[in-house]
């Protein structure tokens, strides 16, 4: 197995042990439907006997594959790939591994609040009627809740002591997760294809150019969405953007996303972002990018998102961000 880590993640020691609590780890909806691409939202609604959930690791089953979590806030990822049992067609090209197991760690979700995990993927080669189940296992601090068990055919999986939690997938059109393939959002934006909104208005400030700005729609409930833009710099000085702000979200931080090896890392520049005279810096999915946090209302599309930018020498800048829709894009924030 390959594992991709987002962030440095610390070694969990954990004991089993607790007793359940009433309600167990599901699935926002119930259904999915064959051969599409779609948002899996998995819900965790109570801690571990009181305690915070600080790790949530999903097995993803063989079916559900092209797998893409989405980030969240203070928590990081770690992406397990293996080979799948069989090969899937992307796109006309044969693959037959990619990830199998999503965790997010390091996190405090505390007992008396509930938390959404959120992967895009597509459900490939499981015909209508069957059930897909996804193994779940909830750390919290030295306590773990096993939410694996699954259901022999004919079986109530709610019967279960620590059911997994399951979709039953289904045939005919999506309604409003998935539809055809290219039907879900990919956590970014504008890269295989995607369309984007309307990005030729432009903003200026000192030598400096804002083109390209838009965000992403959301997902009812998410707290972080992404932003990005093209700054381009024809002075003959050098320039950095130091800090972004909106009315919208609790913070934006500015941050950047790139291999190192077979580590993919995210990591928050507290120093900006240099723009060097007479170039042009992108943020983009899957490079440099703004990340907005405890986002009041979940960007829909259509709207537009406040944006303030603050440049080292060239001073603060108003700019506006289109929302695109969830239609297709490339790799996440």
């Amino acid at each position: 197995m390959r594992i991709t880590k987002l962030g440095a993640v610390a070694a969990v020691c954990v004991t089993v042990g607790w007793q359940q609590a009433e309600a167990h780890v599901s699935f926002a909806t119930s259904n999915v439907v064959a051969e599409t691409t779609t948002i899996i939202s998995l819900q965790v609604p109570h801690g571990c006997d009181g305690q915070s959930t600080n790790e949530v690791r999903v097995s993803l089953p063989e079916g559900f594959v092209f797998a893409k979590p989405q980030p969240k806030a203070g928590w990081q990822l770690e992406i397990i790939k293996g080979d799948y049992a069989k090969a899937y067609d992307d796109h006309g090209t044969k693959v037959t591994s990619g990830p199998v197991e999503i965790r997010w760690k390091g996190g405090d979700l505390p007992d008396a609040f509930y938390g959404t995990f959120n992967v895009q993927g597509k459900v490939s080669g499981v015909e209508p009627g069957q059930r897909l189940a996804f193994a779940t296992v909830q750390v919290c601090g030295d306590k773990t809740a096993s939410w694996t068990d699954v259901a022999r055919d004919g079986v109530e999986p709610h019967s279960l002591k620590n059911p997994a939690p399951t979709l039953l997938v289904t045939a005919g059109e999506s309604s409003g997760q998935g539809g055809h393939d290219h039907a879900a959002m990919h956590m970014g934006g504008g890269e295989n294809g995607a369309a984007k909104p309307d990005q030729t208005e432009a903003f200026k400030v000192g030598d400096l150019t804002v083109t390209g700005a838009y965000a992403k729609a959301m997902l009812p409930g998410q707290p972080v969405g992404g932003g990005y833009l093209v700054i381009s710099n024809a002075g003959a000085a050098g320039d950095r953007l130091v800090l972004a702000t909106s009315p919208a979200a609790g913070a934006v931080e500015i941050h950047e996303m790139a291999m190192q090896g077979e580590t993919m890392k995210m990591r928050k520049l507290g120093d900006g972002i240099a723009i060097p005279a007479g170039e042009t810096v992108e943020l983009k999915p899957g490079g440099l990018h703004l990340m907005f946090t405890k986002v009041k209302t979940p960007f829909k599309q259509g709207d537009s998102v406040p944006l303030t930018l603050t440049f080292e020498k060239a001073g603060n800048v108003d700019i506006r961000l289109p929302v695109n829709s969830m239609a297709p894009a490339g790799q996440h924030e």
